[in-house]
């Protein structure tokens, strides 16, 4: 995204051409950017080789997902639906695993019908139902355990999954229980060790600790696992702060982990791949001019993304003309929802800005149109992307008409 003549242009293509003819909002994507991410990703780890199943959670548009199994990734999947999405998207079975903590009899059987690389457990009584599944069947069904290693991600505490006063996975004493409790079952084969400890991590010590974790599992049970899932929550640069995941650091502890276990590494990135990609494209309705404040109301809102309000997630905003100048008065970018909390960006100084005028949402492509809603009954951004130079649609979205109607 870079400026010309200072009009705004994604992918060489003028952002306000791309508004004149989808209107907004508009979430619109790049594959340039997300190609450009999944080959950095892979030459971060290029040394092993690792598997890389895209987090689904954080953007389940089919056509993303299409294009994801065309450049060879997997998919992480928590429910029957992202799991029935990935594979409709022709996503290799062998590169899905299934995670989650809440999943049913009906869903663990559907996937071992459909042969997925793993079913992640994360409690007994999961792994119980996961036998009852496999007698019925007459088969061995593989499996995951994921450990709770209780390592602070240090990020956004809604976000934290690896402590102990988190829902996800077994503390080191149960999963060892279970390792040895099942490990010769005639049902089940234990094929990994699975972790995830966070979302947005920027630094690579939590993943250190995150694998002395593992690798005392490891060592106390003896067990020769196929793989070891490390999760994703890689971050991204949002635009607040310069810090960014060295992994350089963290991929060379991977490689003396590797080497002294013998596993196949499996990632489940989901933010890294396609959070800088995505853009809400909207327009500026009106702009309210109080003493103190300049209320830049938007056509988009909290229900297209909530992020702002759910996580108080900074999220950069670019007018779609470069004006030189700055007014020094606080700008608050808000959209039309009747919530205090519908605000995205809030600035001590801002460009001159006009009522009409069209603006940029930064870095929206995960966790953006997946947690979006009709609430105040509002219709949500439609889907775009840019490839090969053409803007297309790829998402339809529920009419008014058929809100009111359903």
């Amino acid at each position: 995204m870079l400026y010309k003549n200072n009009k705004l242009l994604i992918d060489k293509i003028s952002v306000d051409k791309i508004i004149k003819k989808f209107g907004t909002p508009v979430y619109c994507y790049s594959y340039d950017q997300l190609k450009k991410n999944i080959v950095k990703f892979k030459n971060n780890f290029n040394k092993f080789n690792p598997i890389i199943c895209f987090s689904v959670k954080a953007n389940n548009n089919s056509r993303i997902l299409r294009e994801l199994s065309n450049l060879h990734l997997g998919a992480d999947v928590v429910s029957k639906g992202e799991l029935i999405l990935a594979l409709n998207s022709k996503i290799n079975p062998k590169k899905i695993v299934f995670s989650g903590v809440g999943k049913t009899f009906e869903e663990i059987e559907f996937a071992a019908k459909k042969k997925i690389l793993l079913i992640n457990v994360e409690s007994e009584s999961e792994i119980e139902t996961i036998k009852k599944v496999a007698k019925k069947n007459k088969k061995s069904i593989d499996i995951g355990i994921r450990l709770n290693p209780n390592v602070d991600a240090k990020t956004i505490r809604q976000i934290t999954t690896g402590k102990y006063s988190n829902k996800f996975g077994l503390i080191e004493k149960d999963t060892i229980k279970l390792i040895k409790k099942y490990k010769s079952s005639k049902y089940l084969s234990i094929k990994c060790l699975s972790v995830h400890i966070g979302s947005q991590i920027t630094s690579h010590v939590p993943y250190l600790n995150m694998l002395k974790s593992i690798q005392k599992i490891i060592d106390k049970t003896k067990f020769n696992f196929e793989y070891v899932d490390l999760g994703g929550g890689m971050g991204i640069n949002y635009g607040e702060n310069r810090r960014n995941l060295d992994y350089k650091k963290y991929s060379k502890q991977i490689e003396k982990f590797i080497e002294k276990n013998k596993v196949k590494i499996i990632f489940e990135p989901g933010r890294s791949i396609i959070g800088n990609a995505g853009y809400l494209l909207s327009k500026i309705i009106y702009i309210k001019k109080t003493t103190k404040i300049n209320f830049i109301i938007l056509d988009t809102g909290m229900n297209d993304l909530i992020r702002p309000a759910l996580y108080k997630a900074f999220h950069k905003i670019i007018p779609t003309k470069r004006k030189f100048g700055r007014i020094f008065k606080k700008h608050e970018f808000v959209g039309p929802i009747c919530e205090t909390t519908d605000k995205f960006l809030s600035t001590k100084y801002y460009q001159k800005l006009n009522e009409g005028d069209n603006v940029v949402i930064c870095d929206v492509g995960a966790y953006g149109k997946v947690l979006s809603s009709n609430y105040n009954l509002r219709n949500n951004a439609d889907e775009i992307i840019i490839k090969n130079s053409k803007v297309f649609k790829i998402g339809e979205n529920n009419t008014l008409k058929k809100l009111i109607n359903r």
